[in-house]
């Protein structure tokens, strides 16, 4: 029976799959976050104002809401805001019960509700619409969105800076273990990149709203694995 064929066939392979192996193991690096924020004064605003109105029955609430609401789409245009800058957010008719009863609540009332989101492509006259709103009935405003239109651009400069971030926090690890960084392996970009946005509440309403912008921040986050050189 004659086996040492097989055996060699069997060792060759063996030999011949090591360096494919060896090849397949990733290779020694270095993973950090880099991160970089900018900051820009907002050019867009968003803001949700509505109606609400109360009835004794959900017809008259319902009638005089949708009077009342047209009254104000009607003021928005007259201020120059484009009907595709504004949009029906919620509309709802709901009963009002009587206070304070035990047992079952009686139906007094009804209130109807209709909000509209509105988008003011120049923040400067934001505190305009605001009046222009109240003026024309607007009962029930809530809060106000800034954001920057160009936020891509100033995204990218952050980018940048986020990479040169990570190759600083890199080089500080590469340091300390005795080794020196090479070219990056891999980048990718944590989450989403996107302005770090709040709400702010409109807070007094008269003849003239005052109304403080103040900056949007932008932020960006990524992953780089740099390689690592060995010393010879």
């Amino acid at each position: 029976m004659k086996i040492g064929p097989c055996i060699a066939a069997v060792g060759v392979a063996a030999l011949l799959a090591a360096p494919a192996l060896a090849q397949s193991a990733p290779p020694a690096a270095i993973n950090v976050t880099g991160e970089a924020t900018v900051s820009a004064a907002p050019d867009l605003a968003q803001i949700d104002a509505g109606v609400s109105s109360d009835a004794k029955t959900a017809r008259e609430a319902s009638d005089a809401n949708n009077a009342a609401m047209g009254k104000v789409l009607l003021a928005l245009k007259g201020a120059g805001i484009a009907e595709s800058d504004y949009q029906t957010s919620r509309l709802s008719l709901q009963p009002q019960y009587a206070p304070n009863r035990a047992g079952p609540s009686p139906i007094v009332g009804y209130r109807a509700t209709n909000r509209v989101t509105i988008r003011v492509r120049d923040v400067n006259k934001l505190a305009g619409v605001i009046d222009t709103l109240v003026g024309a009935g607007a009962n029930d405003i809530g809060g106000i969105a800034f954001s920057v239109a160009n936020a891509s651009k100033l995204l990218d400069g952050a980018r940048e800076q986020a990479i040169t971030d990570a190759r600083r926090k890199a080089e500080i690890y590469a340091k300390a273990a005795g080794v020196s960084i090479g070219a990056p392996i891999s980048i990718s970009e944590e989450g989403n990149a996107a302005p770090i946005g709040f709400r702010r509440n409109v807070a007094t309403m008269g003849a003239s709203t005052p109304v403080a912008q103040g900056e949007e921040t932008l932020q960006v986050t990524v992953g780089v694995s740099f390689a690592i050189k060995l010393p010879p």
